[in-house]
């Protein structure tokens, strides 16, 4: 009789057993959290492994475990304390919100707030899972469009996790809530004009696809590689290894050139002779540049006669190699059939113009 009146005993509206019960659930959920939380990991690793077979288990607990085992603990806490009777004695109020109203909405707000974090984790296991799947094609253009989609539900997903706050731990009406913010939505759409614009932007980045993750590109006076295409802006590093932010409206609206998209490397060579130099002379330079640029790996040369200035014969060469050539390599081959060339113009007794210079004096007859 002792044992059941101690069990019974009344105090801040909650009988000392319905105390001791909720006590031991939450104590039982935080020792047990870390079996419990590989328990349902393993779960819904199996659903997800019938979706895609290529799953790797332990990523994936590695991702969602800790999310999992806190939502997890605090829907068992939030449910187990919700059997109590808020105690009378704990009832005042803080400006117009009772302390019943703010315990309510923190532990809504908590229950949320950690379901919508395991979800993120979710996406970023999709993400990872997505993009693995994407390294084993020869194209890769597909992760940029992993990377911006990911960040594009994350944002989604937090957009809607707060209307689901300020619907079930504030009590407002979502509905009424969005018709009242209409005006003030309108007006911060054109506040943000330009970075909807941008966003926009990135949607075509995306689907037509001017670039790529890792391409070369040059827009305005900006050269570089893109690191990363965002909804706002692209990120590109320079060939002075700075980081620069182009939005991604300026790249869409723009000329830009593509450098890695491009089948050959160009070089130009531009001889400017003496004028004294003979015409003979001049056909047989025209011989030596088209010789000297027509080999491997120099393709499609185009050499001229080109202009006649007033200290100058000038012969000009257009010529391309293949872009699979590396910059320094187009440069080394570049130098070695430029100083074959100034051989052959030293032992043909070729000057260039402005290499000599005469002095004529001369004096009046007394």
């Amino acid at each position: 009789m002792r044992s059941v009146f101690w069990w019974n005993y009344q105090w801040g509206d909650n009988t000392l057993g319905a105390y001791l019960i909720v006590g031991a659930v939450i104590l039982s959920i935080l020792i047990l959290r870390q079996w419990i939380s590989q328990y349902l990991a393993g779960l819904l690793f199996r659903l997800v492994h019938r979706i895609w077979k290529g799953v790797d288990k332990p990523s994936f607990v590695s991702l969602v475990f800790r999310p999992l085992g806190f939502f997890f603990t605090v829907l068992v806490s939030v449910a187990a304390l919700y059997k109590l009777r808020f105690p009378s004695f704990l009832e005042w109020t803080l400006f117009d919100f009772t302390t019943r109203q703010i315990i309510h909405t923190s532990g809504t707000m908590l229950l949320i707030g950690s379901f919508l974090a395991l979800l993120l984790r979710m996406i970023d296991f999709i993400a990872l899972l997505l993009s693995r799947r994407s390294n084993l094609n020869e194209d890769l253009s597909e992760n940029q469009l992993i990377v911006f989609f990911k960040d594009f539900f994350k944002v989604l997903l937090i957009i809607i996790g707060i209307l689901l706050m300020v619907r079930f731990a504030f009590g407002f009406q979502v509905g009424e809530l969005l018709t009242g913010l209409s005006l003030v939505g309108a007006a911060i759409a054109l506040a943000l004009r330009e970075s909807l614009e941008n966003l926009i932007a990135s949607f075509i980045i995306f689907f037509d696809k001017p670039f790529h993750t890792g391409d070369q590109v040059k827009v305005h006076s900006i050269s570089g590689v893109v690191e990363r295409i965002g909804l706002r802006s692209t990120r590109i590093r320079t060939e002075q290894k700075t980081y620069v932010t182009v939005p991604n409206k300026q790249m869409v609206d723009s000329l830009l050139d593509n450098l890695t998209e491009r089948s050959h490397r160009r070089g130009d060579l531009r001889l400017e002779l003496d004028l004294r130099t003979r015409a003979s002379q001049v056909e047989e330079i025209i011989r030596l540049v088209q010789e000297l640029l027509s080999r491997p790996p120099f393709e499609s040369t185009s050499v001229h006669f080109s202009d006649v200035t007033g200290n100058a014969l000038v012969v000009t060469a257009e010529y391309y190699v293949p872009v699979h050539i590396s910059v320094s390599d187009f440069l080394t081959l570049r130098q070695s059939a430029y100083l074959k060339l100034m051989k052959e113009l030293e032992a043909m007794g070729i000057e260039l113009a402005g290499t000599t210079t005469e002095v004529r004096v001369k004096t009046a007859d007394r």
